[in-house]
């Protein structure tokens, strides 16, 4: 569970203030709202990559207010996936559990797991750059869910597919919904993938969370 208590971020001239909201466990979350509303802001600063002004963040029991990211334990997807062009695609989903120090038969058994159920295990030696748009994203969410997160933050993950390759995404990630133990917020401005993946829709305008909707059955 993850929860925003009277948030406020100021970035220049733009200021999101008071946010509150709770994220259960296994909740997907869509934030929606207009281009510049804070969609972006607020995940970023979730992650630990943006500073509060004020407010807490917990996730579970832990206040991770002034954590720095590796500490929060999140998984993070943005928007350009921002994977290493010089690494194959299976160091990319292998970096997070390196850099943890865990152990080479771990990393080999997490990024065999994860090419699987990704359905890229034929792509492992491949380098990035030579990747399809979907390719890169399937390989950004396997290097996400590498150190088995509880929470899964998305930027905007689908919003440079092609229909077709959005598509077999939304499959993917309704899939991932169903079958891992983690909370998802995902940043969006398609009322489609909010259909078919969302739990709960949270609308942002002018720096505030201005209204929300439950919605059942969208798988």
């Amino acid at each position: 569970m993850i929860r925003g208590i009277n948030l406020s971020i100021h970035q220049g001239d733009f200021k999101l203030s008071n946010l509150n909201f709770t994220i259960e466990a296994k909740e997907y979350v869509v934030l929606m709202g207009k281009t510049g509303c804070g969609k972006t802001t607020l995940l970023e600063t979730i992650c630990g990559l943006r500073k509060l002004s004020s407010g807490e963040i917990w996730i579970n029991d832990n206040n991770v207010s002034n954590e720095v990211p590796a500490k929060r334990e999140i998984g993070y997807v943005p928007q350009d996936a921002a994977l290493f062009n010089t690494m194959t695609v299976k160091k990319n989903i292998g970096f997070a559990l390196k850099i943890r120090k865990c152990d080479k038969k771990k990393i080999e058994e997490r990024t065999n797991e994860l090419v699987e159920l990704m359905g890229i295990d034929h792509l492992l030696e491949r380098r990035i750059d030579g990747l399809s748009g979907g390719e890169k994203q399937r390989v950004a969410l396997a290097r996400a869910l590498s150190f088995y997160p509880q929470i899964l933050c998305l930027d905007e993950p689908l919003s440079a597919l092609d229909e077709d390759t959005k598509d077999d995404m939304v499959q993917l990630l309704q899939k991932l919904k169903q079958n891992l133990n983690v909370s998802v917020i995902h940043v969006t401005h398609s009322n489609f993938e909010a259909s078919k993946l969302a739990d709960r829709i949270l609308y942002f305008d002018a720096g505030a969370i201005t209204n929300q909707k439950k919605l059942v059955n969208v798988l």
